[in-house]
Parts: structure tokens; sequence; C-alpha cells
């Protein structure tokens, strides 16, 4: 089968090639993969940042959303069956969307939301997955709260933005004009347009800052939280939490905090709290996610698609900030060139 695969890590390191298709386990579901979409984890994987952590082994193949149908199932599947229609994000270390196959662990696997097309279910399962995990499980959202969203206009930011809206909470974000009334569809209260304003001028008194740009900006969102507050960070520094999340040995988290001293001991001073997060793999969790698009609660933003052939040139796409909003999608099916 065809499939794009690291090589090597670097930013040259991803090329098409015909591999085997993928070896079909017990508890595993091979899925014709008919979409997948690009997220910045791509890139960071293909350039080696965690591979400390992640022990890949090249060459292997690259991408970590997926939606298509089932055509084989393994022996101790329990409700999947040939033809499913199915949307993933497959556990690290059996990653691999850029493919005409994949083999999915039946865990991580969840029925594709029937409103949507194949294309918008690839969009979901990354971000929408970490969505749940930062708003629900981590955060515990509560109707009423404060949630600040940076880039609320992009691929985990504008779900965020809906989810966290569909919470219960007040939601304030940054996006650029252009971009403006996209977010205010989507559930934001408050839009600051970082092109004009500074947020940290404009917004305070908050449970929670979601925090995609890193540096800076992350430094700058600690002084928005009220007294308690949490900012979750997804581009880093990491923690010794993201250690023990990969059960990596403990001389990793050690090595983590130490990344994370600088910005932890900011947030200490401020009386706030600073996390690294990591999404993980979860078909149960995309199930209750599949109820949220289909009754409207939730909806996909894409940007572009691209067709399969140009997996690399929407990589590309991505890296050089040329996505508006949303996520740039790859598809398998001919009729989207």
């Amino acid at each position: 089968m065809k499939a794009f695969v690291v090589e090597k890590y670097g930013k040259d390191g991803v090329r098409a090639a015909q591999v085997s298709e993928p070896t079909v386990g017990d508890r595993d579901v091979l899925v014709r993969v008919l979409a997948s979409s690009i997220n910045p984890l791509d890139k960071m994987v293909r350039n080696g940042e965690f591979k400390q952590l992640l022990k890949y082994r090249s060459p292997f193949v690259l991408g970590h959303d997926v939606a298509g149908v089932v055509t084989r199932v393994g022996s101790a599947v329990r409700g999947f069956q040939v033809g499913d229609e199915v949307y993933a994000r497959p556990r690290d270390l059996r990653i691999g969307g850029f493919a005409e196959f994949i083999a999915i662990d039946q865990d991580d696997v969840a029925p594709k939301p029937a409103s949507l097309t194949f294309q918008e279910a690839a969009a979901v399962p990354l971000v929408a997955l970490a969505a749940w995990q930062i708003l629900v499980e981590r955060a515990r959202v509560q109707p009423g709260q404060k949630v600040l969203v940076h880039a609320g206009a992009g691929g985990l930011g504008s779900t965020v933005v809906q989810l966290a809206q569909h919470l219960g909470a007040t939601v304030a974000t940054t996006t650029d004009t252009d971009t403006e009334k996209l977010v205010r569809s989507l559930g934001a209260d408050v839009v600051v347009d970082y092109t004009k304003e500074d947020f940290s001028k404009v917004v305070s008194g908050y449970d929670l800052v979601l925090d995609s740009v890193g540096g800076a900006n992350l430094e700058k969102s600690l002084t928005v939280l009220k007294p308690g507050g949490l900012a979750i960070g997804v581009v880093g520094p990491p923690d010794a939490g993201f250690a023990k999340q990969l059960g990596a040995p403990s001389f990793m988290g050690l090595v983590m905090n130490v990344l994370s001293r600088k910005i932890r001991k900011q947030a200490k001073a401020l009386g706030v709290r600073y996390q690294f997060f990591f999404m993980q793999a979860s078909g149960s969790q995309l199930r209750k996610l599949a109820a949220l698009y289909d009754s409207g609660k939730l909806r996909p933003v894409i940007d572009s698609t691209f067709p399969f052939d140009r997996t690399l040139e929407a990589m590309a796409y991505v890296e050089r900030g040329r996505t508006k909003a949303g996520k740039v999608v790859v598809s398998m099916e001919p009729d989207n060139d």
C-alpha cells in the first residue's frame, strides 16, 4: 500500500513509499482510510521532539487522525464489523493515518458521527479528544466559570471554544480580524484581536487558560488567571506529569520538571498553576463526542482539503502558517481533488 513514512527525524525526513499492509492483531480493526488530517503533532513527531519518550522505529507511517471503513476485524474484537464507518486517533506508537490502511486497537475506535462526511470526521479525533480531556477531565469546567482559549480559530481552539460554551463557561479567545466573526459563531463571548490588543490588558479573573502558542504568550497568560487558576500548555514546556503519562523512567520526570521549572515558578509566585497537556487515545470518549457532533453542539472547522498524493504539500501548507481557520484534511476519495 502507499503511505507517507518518516525515514529519519527532521524536516525532510518524510517521503511517499510502498509498504506492507498492517498486520491485524486479535484486538485490532483494519480500516481503509478515506481521510486523515494534519496536526501540529505530526511535525513534532517527524522532527523527533518526543523521541526520548515515544520510541518510534523508523521507517514508520505518520498521521494521527483517521476516518474510514472497517475491512477486517481481529478474533477478539467486539462491537465492530466489516463495513462499519469509523473514526479514530490511534494511540501513540501505533499512528499511521497517512496510509491507505491502518490497524487500530478496538479501544481507540468509535463509530463515525453519522452527520459528518469522512473528510469532516477526519478533522475531529485528536482535537476533540484534547478538548474533552482538557475541559472535562483535567480542568473539570463548570457552568459560570471563565475560560480563555488562545488561537480560537485553529483546529484545537475552535473545538475548545465550542465545547467550553456547551459546558456553560464564559469563553474568551484570541484571534485576528479575519476570523473574529467565525469564533463568535462558535460561541466565544469575548474576542480579543491580537493584532490590535494585548489580551492581558483586556481579560482577567479567569479559571482556565489554554495556551497553544507558548513562550511569552504562556507567561502572560498566567497573569489573567484568578488565584488558584490553571494554565494548560499544549506546546510546552513539558512537566513530570507528561513523563509519567507515557510511562517513562523516573529520571525523565526530573528532566521534564527542569524544562518547566521557570514557568512553574512564575505560576507559583502568582498563586496559580501550570500543567502540560498531551492527549490520549480513547474510543469511548469519541463515542460521547460523536453524539455532540450529531446533535449540532459541535461542528468541525475545515480550512482546506488536499488529495492523498499531496500529503507532503498539505503538511507544508500547515507548517508555513497558511491555515486561516480550522483543520487541513487529506482525502483518499478521488472526487476531492
